[in-house]
C-alpha cells in the first residue's frame, strides 16, 4: 500500500456510462507522484473513456477523482479549474486545430488561459518544438503540412506548455512506425524527466508499457483486472495480463463484434 503523502491521484469506486451503455464499472487505482503510470487493455476496454473522465472532459455517473486532496467530481468549477490547470493532454489524434499555424497550437493554453502577449507566447512555442526535435520553421506551418509523427510531437510540445506537473497521453504512438514510435516514446521519457511531472499513458504498445513505465494498469470491459508495479508483470500469473502483454489468441480476452467497438 502507497503512503498516502506520495498519490497524486486517486480513483475510487468510478463508474461512467454513455445512454445507458456501461463503459467504466468500480474503477479503482492510485496514481503516485512524481511517477509514470501506464493503463493498456484490449480495444473497447474503456482506456480513452477513463482518461477523459480523469481530465474532466467527460462527467462520472458515480465515484471519485481525488488530485491533491481535492475530489473533481465534487469541486466547483473554479477548484475544478486550478486542478486541471495543473494538466498537459496529449490526445490519441494530436488534437490539434487545422485553423491554427503550429506555434499558436502549441501556445493555445498560453493565449487563451495564460493571457500571454502573443510575441512571448510564439518564442515559448519554438522553445517547446525545439525540445521535440522540431525547427523553428515548423512554427509557422499547419498541421495539415506534418506527417503523422510531426502531429505527434506538437502535440508533446503543446502538451508540456506552461510546465505541467501532471501529463495525460492518450496513444502516443498510435499509427506510427516502429522508428518513429520509439522515438516518440524516448521524448516522452525526457519530457517527464524534465519537468519532474506525474505521469498517465494510455497505449496499445506493450513493448513500451512493459519497459517504459513504473507502474501499470489493466482494464478489461470497463474493469481493472490488475494494477500494481510493472516490474511485477513477468512473474503474475494473471490470464488477462499475460494474454495482452504476449498477444495470445487464447485466454479470457475475448473479440468483440465490431457493432460493441465503439468506445476505446
Amino acid at each position: 500500500m502507497l503512503d498516502d503523502r506520495k498519490i497524486r491521484m486517486r480513483v475510487g469506486g468510478l463508474y461512467k456510462n454513455f445512454t445507458n451503455k456501461d463503459v467504466l464499472h468500480d474503477i479503482n487505482f492510485d496514481i503516485p507522484e512524481g511517477q509514470s503510470t501506464v493503463v493498456i487493455g484490449p480495444a473497447a476496454s474503456g482506456k480513452s473513456v477513463l482518461m477523459k473522465c480523469l481530465i474532466g472532459l467527460y462527467p462520472v455517473n458515480r465515484g471519485s477523482i481525488m488530485v491533491d486532496g481535492q475530489d473533481l467530481t465534487r469541486a466547483n468549477n473554479s477548484q475544478k479549474d486550478s486542478v486541471i490547470s495543473t494538466f498537459g493532454v496529449l490526445f490519441q489524434q494530436g488534437g490539434l486545430f487545422d485553423s491554427l499555424p503550429v506555434w499558436e497550437n502549441v501556445a493555445f493554453k498560453l493565449l487563451n488561459r495564460l493571457r500571454v502577449e502573443r510575441t512571448v507566447a510564439r518564442e515559448i512555442a519554438v522553445e517547446k518544438l525545439a525540445l521535440v526535435d522540431l525547427p523553428p520553421t515548423t512554427a509557422d506551418l499547419y498541421p495539415s503540412e506534418l506527417s503523422g509523427g510531426m502531429q505527434k510531437r506538437v502535440g508533446l510540445a503543446r502538451a508540456m506548455t506552461g510546465d505541467p506537473s501532471f501529463l495525460f497521453l492518450d496513444n502516443p504512438t498510435a499509427g506510427l512506425d516502429p522508428v518513429t514510435s520509439n522515438r516518440i516514446n524516448d521524448m516522452v521519457g525526457k519530457t517527464v524527466d524534465r519537468l519532474g511531472a506525474t505521469m498517465l499513458c494510455v497505449t496499445s504498445d506493450m513493448e513500451a508499457a512493459h519497459s517504459l513505465y513504473d507502474h501499470l494498469v489493466m482494464l478489461n470491459e470497463g474493469r481493472v483486472v490488475w494494477s500494481g508495479p510493472t516490474r511485477d508483470i513477468n512473474s503474475d500469473d494473471n490470464p488477462y495480463l499475460q494474454q495482452m502483454i504476449h498477444g495470445r489468441a487464447d485466454g479470457p480476452i475475448k473479440m468483440r463484434l465490431r457493432s460493441e467497438e465503439s468506445v476505446s
